[in-house]
């Protein structure tokens, strides 16, 4: 298909209107779940730091909790 000009070409001789109107919808709906994708990524990775945190936190006081435990070694002794 030629067009003889660029105002043909986006004339589409009377179709123009309905298939540029589908591209901008297109690209709009395309742009629109790029922005969701990227939006959902961060709040997953941002989820996955907290509970790593509080993993981690939860971890370090399980291990003062240890270590401020304290055992009297008892003297073996041999007969």
């Amino acid at each position: 298909m030629a067009f003889d000009s660029l105002a043909a070409f986006i004339a589409m001789e009377g179709h123009g209107p309905y298939v540029w109107t589908c591209y901008g919808v297109f690209v709009l709906f395309l742009g629109g779940l790029v922005y969701w994708s990227l939006r959902q990524r961060r709040q997953v990775i941002a989820a996955q730091r907290r509970e790593l945190t509080r993993s981690a936190d939860s971890g370090m006081a399980a291990s003062r909790n240890a270590q401020a435990a304290s055992f009297t070694r008892v003297k073996v002794s041999q007969d």
